[in-house]
C-alpha cells in the first residue's frame, strides 16, 4: 500500500513508468516533470490517494489530465468567415489575456520559443476575415523524443463562443501532430465554468485522472 501511494504522488517518473500510462504516471507532461520542482508549500496527489479530511490545511485545485491516441482522425473545417493567420508572440499573449483576465505574459511566451518542445506549425491564430479580429488561439507543443504532443493553450474570445472555433483548434492541431506524435495529452481546471473537460472528451480524449495540486492555507 505505501508503494502505490508514493506512485500517485507527484515525481520525477522514468520514461517507460510515463510511457505506460501517461496519465496515471504525472500530473505534467513528459519534459516538463523531468524538470520542475515543487514548492515547499505544496502538494500534487493523485486522486485515488487524496482524502479530503487528511489535507484540510490545502487549498485544493483539482485538474484533469487526458489522453489522445490519434486515431480515427479526420481533418476539420474552418468557416468561410474566419481564416487562419499569421500573429506574433504579443498578439498571443494579448487574446490569452482577453479570455482569461491574465494567464500568461509577453515575456513568458517568449521563453515557450526555447523550449525543446517548441514547433511553430503548433502555434494557430484564428482571424475573423469580416473584421481582422484575433478571434481564437492555441497553442501545442511536441516532445519528439517520446512522440508525446501536449496542448497547452485552447481558448476563444467571449464573442465567439459555441461557433465551433474551440473545436476546430483542438482537432486540427490533433491532426497536424497525427504524423510525428504516438499520443497527445492535454491537462485542464476541474472547476471551470466553461468546461474544458467535457469539450475535450467530445474531441475524443479518454482515460481522465484526476490531479490534485494542494497550496498550503
Amino acid at each position: 500500500m505505501e508503494n502505490v501511494l508514493e506512485s500517485a504522488f507527484f515525481q520525477v517518473v522514468t520514461l517507460d513508468d510515463y510511457l505506460r500510462c501517461p496519465c496515471r504516471a504525472s500530473s505534467l507532461p513528459y519534459w516538463k516533470s523531468q524538470k520542475s520542482v515543487v514548492p515547499d508549500n505544496m502538494l500534487i496527489i493523485r486522486d485515488d490517494a487524496f482524502s479530503k479530511s487528511e489535507f484540510m490545511e490545502y487549498e485544493d485545485t483539482p485538474y484533469f489530465k487526458l489522453i489522445h491516441e490519434l486515431k480515427h482522425l479526420r481533418r476539420p473545417v474552418l468557416g468561410e468567415r474566419f481564416d487562419l493567420g499569421s500573429e506574433g508572440i504579443d498578439a498571443f499573449a494579448r487574446h490569452i489575456h482577453e479570455c482569461y483576465g491574465g494567464g500568461v505574459s509577453t515575456d513568458e511566451l517568449q521563453e515557450y520559443t526555447k523550449h525543446p518542445v517548441y514547433d511553430p506549425n503548433l502555434w494557430l491564430a484564428i482571424i475573423d476575415s469580416n473584421t481582422g479580429s484575433f478571434v481564437a488561439s492555441g497553442i501545442a507543443e511536441l516532445d519528439s523524443a517520446i512522440g508525446e504532443g501536449v496542448l497547452e493553450w485552447i481558448q476563444v474570445s467571449p464573442d465567439y463562443r459555441g461557433m465551433g472555433l474551440w473545436s476546430f483548434l483542438v482537432r486540427e492541431l490533433l491532426w497536424r501532430m497525427k504524423d510525428v506524435a504516438s499520443f497527445v495529452t492535454v491537462s485542464g481546471m476541474v472547476n471551470n465554468k466553461t468546461d474544458p473537460l467535457g469539450l475535450y472528451l467530445s474531441c475524443g480524449f479518454s482515460k481522465k485522472v484526476i490531479w490534485h495540486v494542494l497550496t498550503k492555507r
